[in-house]
């Protein structure tokens, strides 16, 4: 929390490809959701640039293909009040931490940069991956639809596919084993 945070996604995704090359000697996935699905694609692609390196399989999970345009308005610097309620429906901060006055203060920067970070995204056109693809979205998420989700089908050459859960944006925290199972599905198919 001391250090300053990221606001812009090709430096982050610089440093992450830098201390995860040592260790991508193995197969490996990678997994992101919302904000971290755009990290995970634009790492992806860093990796395969940098290393020749693509996972075995990109799972993408709540967020629109990053070749779509954002939709609304930038929301990471509004005000305070506006920002904590715009979190509230978002419904991925717990109640208890935004009741938390002292917690909010120490948080409240940081996740401020992460919509910066996001919100500011630029994608840039390149080859597709290889790798296949596996997108991950909620039925009643009013921010990505499924049309959003089926348009990363083409950012691969290799097979897509899409699973649709019950809830909305944060769908990942109330179907966690029904996204296990589909995870481990589509990996065994590398180990075996």
């Amino acid at each position: 929390m001391k250090e300053p945070p990221f606001t812009r996604l090709p430096p982050l995704v610089e440093v992450i490809a830098e201390a995860l090359a040592p260790y991508l000697n193995i197969p490996f996935a990678l997994f992101g959701h919302s904000m971290g699905a755009v990290l995970s694609f634009e790492l992806a692609r860093r990796l395969r640039g940098d290393h020749g390196l693509e996972p075995q399989r990109l799972f993408v999970s709540g967020r629109r293909a990053p070749q779509i345009p954002e939709k609304n308005s930038s929301t990471y610097d509004l005000p305070a009040p506006e920002f904590i309620d715009m979190l509230r429906r978002l419904n991925g901060t717990p109640k208890e931490a935004l009741e938390n006055h002292e917690l909010l203060q120490l948080v409240i920067p940081l996740l401020r940069a992460d919509f910066e970070l996001v919100q500011t995204y630029e994608y840039k056109e390149e080859a597709p991956l290889a790798c296949p693809i596996t997108a991950f979205g909620g039925l009643k998420d009013v921010e990505v639809s499924r049309e959003d989700l089926l348009a990363w089908r083409s950012q691969t050459t290799g097979r897509f596919y899409l699973a649709m859960f019950p809830g909305d944006h944060f769908f990942l925290h109330t179907d966690q084993p029904l996204i296990a199972h589909v995870i481990t599905r589509d990996l065994r198919r590398f180990i075996n």
